[in-house]
């Protein structure tokens, strides 16, 4: 299965169209899931937006602490239908799903991949739970899933890393979005867990994190509040590719790529 980092604004949702099919063509991933919390210019997700991304073949989207930037996509939040989830430790009164649950192909083995993001609790203006205490209680309340994603959106490398420690062994993969810079750490911990503390974003990388580096700029120098536009130059698509072991819930496996711009080859 195959993870795709923030798509950010219309450079990501370029970049997702241009190299999608590329994707497919080179890694054959039976899953594509995608961390679209940024695709409506940088923050949040429109439901014309959710539809477009599920028309281009992806399979199961996840949201991170800009989920209710755009209140439109709370019904499909809160639609059991609907393969989309906000993080799963907001608060009990949050309207939408925690997790969701996407069908694996039969060549897979069949069953279920158990998909849910967490948001982290240091350095993030969002309020959330305990992101360890609902993993488990989400882990219990679902036994017999095939696989289990974790979308971890986090601020700090070190909770994420902690997470990941913390789930190893007990689901295939937790990857890292939110800070959209590709980190050089993806491994597989020694319980079967494949980690990666950020898959990095999909949109432009002459940019600062994704906003036009002439504006951040303006706001760091002077303290006077200016908007943040989006960036645009070297649009990547960034992810991961996971491959899970058969008759197991871990992962034997774990490959970034990157496609577009001055990205480096993704080529099998």
């Amino acid at each position: 299965m195959a993870f795709l980092g923030d798509l950010n604004g219309a450079p990501g949702r370029r970049t997702l169209m241009a190299h999608l099919d590329e994707l497919r063509h080179d890694h054959e991933p039976d899953l594509i899931i995608a961390n679209a919390e940024n695709l409506r210019n940088g923050s949040g997700l429109s439901p014309d937006l959710y539809h477009a991304i599920r028309r281009l073949g992806i399979d199961a989207v996840t949201l991170g602490d800009h989920v209710y930037r755009d209140r439109r996509i709370v019904p499909f939040l809160e639609d059991p239908s609907e393969p989309i989830c906000r993080p799963a430790n907001l608060s009990a009164h949050a309207p939408g799903k925690r997790c969701i649950r996407v069908p694996l192909p039969k060549v897979c083995g069949g069953g279920d991949l158990l998909v849910f993001s967490l948001l982290g609790r240091v350095y993030m203006g969002l309020p959330a739970n305990d992101p360890f205490a609902v993993a488990d209680e989400l882990l219990a309340a679902n036994p017999s899933v095939a696989g289990t994603l974790v979308d971890v959106h986090m601020e700090a490398t070190a909770e994420k890393a902690a997470t990941a420690f913390h789930l190893d062994g007990r689901v295939s993969t937790v990857l890292g979005t939110h800070t959209h810079v590709p980190t050089a750490d993806a491994r597989v911990l020694p319980g079967g867990t494949a980690f990666q503390t950020d898959v990095g974003m999909c949109g432009p990388y002459a940019s600062i994190i994704g906003r036009d580096p002439d504006a951040v700029l303006r706001h760091m120098r002077t303290a006077v509040h200016t908007p943040y536009e989006m960036g645009s130059g070297d649009e990547r698509l960034c992810g991961a590719l996971v491959i899970l072991r058969p008759g197991s819930s871990t992962a034997s496996s774990i490959t970034p790529f990157q496609y577009g711009g001055n990205a480096p080859s993704s080529k099998k």
